[in-house]
């Protein structure tokens, strides 16, 4: 460690960087001379957040652009991406369709897209379009073979979000798949020709009780958009708008899923099956993480209000 390194991370650490090594590290690399190295030092210590600095975070294994107003994704969220890689490797062989809304960045369609694709760190797949969708290119020699178990299916994304910055970030993020960004409120941004076609369906809504944002880290509350945090009195309210609209979007036997926090499980679940959806709670201590997961019957009927 040379001296300019000691001196960015004694700077850091008097600032309280539990990180400052690391941080430092991040920070040099991405200074281009060393008035722009002070720069985001100085805007460090002063709270902006790591993330906003460096231009990207990283997520799932993927650097993830971000950008100053857009939601930065949580490694505990790595878990909702988990989940549903999982249940889409029920579906071999069929073309998904997935939704990703509220989306922020676009992290979550674009980590679920590099897990069932092979692709590089950087979210470039090794693979060709077909009608706007991505497929690798073992699955046109699978289809010329008539198809085996185990191909990777072609994946439609789509992602919408209300925020304007947030939809341009997940737009840049997802140009490479050709994936379409919508700006809207929950379902209305969506396509009308995706109503009961919607396979998994993602929704990285706030959850945060109003009453409890004041107390959150200043890097989250004074940096990061009120709406991507505030989930209303309880934490639920927008979950609750989604699951209200989710089965008239989802596909037979189709999936959504929502990050929560573990206090907010029994009263989440309860919700789902208001909604005609068959809830299920899972949890991954390592991560610190608890997803709601409902899913739509193969045989449904529309709650009548």
């Amino acid at each position: 460690m040379d001296s300019s390194e000691i001196e960015v991370v004694t700077t850091l650490r008097a600032a309280g960087c539990v990180f400052a090594e690391d941080e430092a590290r991040l920070l040099m690399d991405a200074a281009g001379s060393g008035r722009e190295l002070d720069e985001l030092v100085q805007r460090r210590v002063a709270g902006t957040p790591l993330e906003y600095l460096l231009g990207w975070v990283e997520f799932h294994g993927i650097r993830v652009g971000v950008r100053a107003g857009v939601f930065v994704p949580r490694q505990r969220t790595t878990f909702l991406v988990d989940e549903a890689a999982a249940l889409a490797s029920f579906r071999v062989g069929k073309a998904l369709t997935v939704v990703d809304l509220c989306c922020g960045s676009g992290a979550l369609g674009l980590a679920l897209l590099v897990s069932l694709h092979n692709t590089d760190e950087r979210g470039r797949p090794a693979a060709e379009f077909v009608d706007g969708a991505v497929r690798s290119g073992a699955d046109e020699s699978l289809d010329e073979q008539g198809g085996t178990p185990g191909a990777v299916p072609a994946v439609e994304l789509i992602a919408a979000d209300i925020d304007p910055v947030a939809v341009a970030c997940a737009r840049d993020n997802l140009a490479v798949y050709d994936a379409q960004v919508y700006q809207g409120d929950l379902f209305e941004a969506l396509p009308e020709r995706l109503q009961g076609r919607v396979d998994l369906l993602l929704a990285n809504t706030p959850y945060v009780p109003s009453a409890m944002i004041a107390r959150m880290p200043p890097e989250a509350r004074d940096h990061e958009p009120a709406t991507a945090l505030d989930g209303g009195g309880d934490g639920l309210d927008i979950f609750r708008r989604v699951a209200t609209e989710a089965a008239h979007w989802l596909a037979p036997g189709g999936h959504l899923l929502v990050e929560i926090s573990e206090g907010q499980a029994e009263t989440a679940a309860a919700v789902l099956a208001d909604h005609a959806l068959s809830p299920r709670i899972a949890h991954s201590p390592d991560r610190h993480a608890t997803i709601a997961v409902g899913t739509k019957p193969r045989t449904y009927f529309r709650p009548v209000n």
